[in-house]
């Protein structure tokens, strides 16, 4: 029976939300309690919250101890408080070694204790003592004796971001979770902590190729299918403005084939140096490195380096371009390659300007940087590269 139930959790946790609601309004409150409980709770309250809110009473009223998703529907998405577990050893000051032992034998066989927190009357968090640090005390201490005075803790409202930030140079297995004035809410697990961020930062990079948050490997066909496929619909459209921009300068091309061959050189080397500064600027706003950062200055950057890039791979290319026209009599091998050099550095330098500003523009607009950053960027690389490229070699060679 219990293999059953963890093979059914890990079903539930591989579903997106919506199909995993379904799965579970097939059985009893007790049983979808005891399965979200084995959920990471991030995971848990993010199906909770997606319930209508008779069932999510049921549920949690069959919740077993341990569980605190009652809290934790009080915090905002993406903030610790959603992770909330209930301590599992919590204890008021003045009591003895002695007998917080007798009180965790029977808990030990239930939930895992790394950690005890000492509380005042108030239940504010006054120390912690390692569960080990037990095996050596006296037993007529009292764990204000042997405790942690001023230990470190999360607030229940800060974001994922933040606390990755504050501890990714403690790595406890648990950090207690208190309010400003010091009250104890909770505890969070290291590693639950740890995955969460992980989850996020994968889902990031799929949202910028219109993959949705919610879907999973598990997601059934149809609904995967109405996840992506609006997102493929705007990048059609995006994709014709290129083809547009292809098509004003037929004429060029047809005089000149060789530049066919050179479109998708350029159009491929601009969209990958603009994804190079997309994916630095992304990352900085996921680890709050932006704030207090001069946007000029970072755009300035991103367009230095651009142009650097492309006047180094501009020159290989206009050696590549030179060699490959040379062998078409009614080319002009030197201008040729003068053009595809000078077309590929001014286009990598807008294609990193492009990068940093798309996701900044979007963020002020309260748009998902991550969402559309990518489809936007994608179309101002093809048609500033193509476009430029052959309005040179239709203004100079024709």
């Amino acid at each position: 029976m219990a293999n059953e139930s963890d093979s059914l959790a890990q079903k539930v946790a591989a579903l997106d939300t919506k199909t995993a609601i379904e799965r579970l309004d097939l059985r009893n409150p007790a049983e979808v309690a005891k399965l979200l409980a084995g959920l990471p709770p991030a995971r848990a309250n993010s199906i909770l919250a997606a319930m209508s809110l008779e069932a999510r009473e049921r549920i949690m009223a069959a919740a077993p101890a341990g569980t605190d998703w009652m809290d934790a529907q009080r915090y905002p998405e993406g903030s610790v408080g959603r992770l909330l577990e209930d301590p599992p050893a919590v204890f008021r000051s003045g009591t003895s070694v002695a007998s917080a032992i007798e009180v965790l034998r029977d808990t030990v066989k239930q939930r895992m204790v790394t950690y005890l927190f000492v509380v005042d009357r108030e239940n504010h968090l006054l120390g912690v003592a390692a569960f080990r640090e037990l095996l050596y005390a006296e037993k007529m201490q009292t764990l204000d004796e042997v405790m942690i005075r001023g230990a470190f803790a999360l607030r229940p409202t800060m974001q994922l971001v933040d606390a990755m930030k504050e501890v990714v140079t403690r790595h406890y297995p648990v950090y207690p979770v208190c309010e400003e004035d010091g009250t104890l809410v909770g505890q969070v697990r290291g590693q639950v902590l740890f995955e969460q961020q992980a989850f996020e930062i994968s889902a990031q990079a799929g949202s910028m190729v219109g993959v949705e948050k919610e879907e999973r490997l598990a997601t059934p066909l149809m609904r995967s299918f109405k996840f992506r496929h609006p997102w493929l619909q705007i990048n059609l459209l995006t994709v014709f403005v290129s083809a547009a921009v292809v098509g004003i300068f037929a004429d060029t091309i047809n005089k000149i084939v060789v530049l066919a061959m050179f479109l998708p050189v350029l159009g491929g080397q601009c969209g990958n140096l603009g994804c190079q500064s997309m994916a630095v600027l992304l990352r900085g706003m996921t680890l709050g490195e932006l704030k207090g950062m001069p946007i000029a200055k970072l755009i300035a950057k991103e367009a230095m380096l651009g142009l650097m890039n492309g006047t180094v791979t501009g020159a290989l290319a206009g050696v590549a371009m030179y060699i490959v026209a040379g062998h078409d009599s009614g080319a002009d091998p030197m201008g040729l390659a003068l053009i595809t050099m000078g077309a590929m550095s001014f286009s990598c330098m807008l294609a990193g300007i492009a990068g940093t500003s798309i996701p900044l523009v979007l963020k002020r607009l309260g748009a998902d940087p991550a969402t559309a950053s990518s489809i936007f960027l994608t179309t101002i690389t093809d048609v500033v590269s193509m476009g430029t490229f052959l309005s040179l070699c239709a203004h100079f060679l024709l």
